[in-house]
């Protein structure tokens, strides 16, 4: 059995994949529930620390114009609907791709800034 280096942190929700049942086989290390009364508008959200090999599989699972991201210190992994960006969150000349990508797809400037942190509350 091989061994995947787990060097990278990102956070998963739930809502954003066809399958659910693919964050049983990761390493999740928190998991928040936002507080929304309506539970259409609930997110279950999972940081987890993965492997290069678990995010590309990850992208085949994304639904609609959902993204993940996941980072290891400055580099940053973008993920699409079976769509994947590399870039370095400090070099904002880096970013021309995904962003023009995520914005073809309709998505609101506030949520392409790809924060490094974990989850926060």
């Amino acid at each position: 059995m091989r061994i995947m280096n787990k060097e990278y942190i990102g956070i998963i929700v739930e809502e954003s994949l066809n399958d659910n049942r693919i964050l049983n086989g990761l390493d999740i290390k928190k998991i928040y529930i936002t507080s929304h009364n309506n539970l259409k508008d609930r997110w279950h959200m999972y940081e987890v620390n993965v492997s290069k090999e678990e995010i590309r599989e990850l992208s085949k699972h994304i639904i609609g114009d959902w993204y993940m991201h996941f980072w290891k210190n400055t580099h940053i992994i973008a993920i699409f609907k079976d769509k994947i960006f590399e870039f370095d969150y400090e070099d904002k000349n880096t970013w021309d791709k995904v962003l023009k990508y995520g914005r073809s797809l309709g998505l609101p400037e506030e949520q392409l800034d790809f924060p490094i942190k974990g989850l926060q509350y």
